[in-house]
């Protein structure tokens, strides 16, 4: 298994994700849920691979790296890395977001992947430790934090926030 970049040459592949993915999964956003293949390379890839060196964006914007797990040829997750936090990352959804192919849940995809970006985000980001936020009834995606090192710091009504340590 390895992550990869996004990038223009598995731009077929990123596109099929990206679309299927859900508006809202799990906490995870999506604004390019359904969107056509054309206005992907047009808009959302450019748009996608210039977040990790953003030019003219909001002040609450923070670079964003994103990669896919692959499995051989098989593109089965997404993971992203926020490089610094502001408060409302801080206290919100944390340095990294990911997903896994509904179809290929429960496989190992996910604790995998999440080790691949950690040791990535060990080297980008700035705090001492990951942040993590989990929704309390994902179960699957807690297991996958925890097999990766996390503990839990706080929770509210319907988050746990987690730490891994840098």
């Amino acid at each position: 298994m390895e992550l990869r970049k996004i990038n223009l040459q598995d731009a077929a592949a990123q596109w099929e994700y990206t679309t299927a993915l859900p508006s809202d999964e799990n906490g995870l956003t999506n604004p390019y849920h359904g969107i056509s293949y054309d206005e992907y390379m047009k808009k959302a890839l450019p748009e996608l691979i210039s977040y990790e060196h953003p030019v003219n964006m909001p002040d609450w914007f923070v670079p964003e790296s994103r990669y896919y797990l692959w499995d051989g040829n098989l593109l089965v997750g997404e993971f992203r890395i926020r490089h610094y936090l502001t408060e409302a990352l801080r206290n919100g959804a944390g340095h990294i977001g990911y997903s896994v192919r509904k179809d290929l849940r429960g496989k190992g995809y996910g604790t995998e992947g999440l080790r691949l970006t950690i040791q990535i985000a060990r080297e980008i980001i700035h705090e001492d430790e990951i942040y993590l936020r989990v929704n309390k009834d994902n179960i699957a995606s807690q297991k996958v934090m925890l097999n990766n090192g996390a503990h839990l710091v706080s929770e509210d009504e319907s988050h746990y926030f987690m730490r891994i340590p840098k």
